[in-house]
């Protein structure tokens, strides 16, 4: 598999590290070098991509907006 018509800066290697599946939708968080990522993907796409704790991943991120709160 090639993955070269992405934005790699908005690619992030990183490991499974949990799994929270529902019966339509699963959470699943990613530790990468910056910290956890938590994606929101289907169910059936978990199962589909083989997902399991320890699995190697690369998490995209597709932003339209940031909000920022001064501290």
């Amino acid at each position: 598999m090639s993955i070269q018509q992405l934005n790699p800066r908005n690619q992030f290697r990183g490991q499974v590290v949990a799994i929270n599946e529902g019966p339509v939708l699963s959470e699943v968080d990613v530790e990468t070098p910056g910290g956890i990522v938590t994606s929101v993907i289907t169910t059936r796409s978990v199962k589909e991509l083989g997902l399991k704790t320890g699995s190697d991943v690369l998490a995209f991120v597709k932003a339209t907006e940031v909000a920022l709160a001064r501290l």
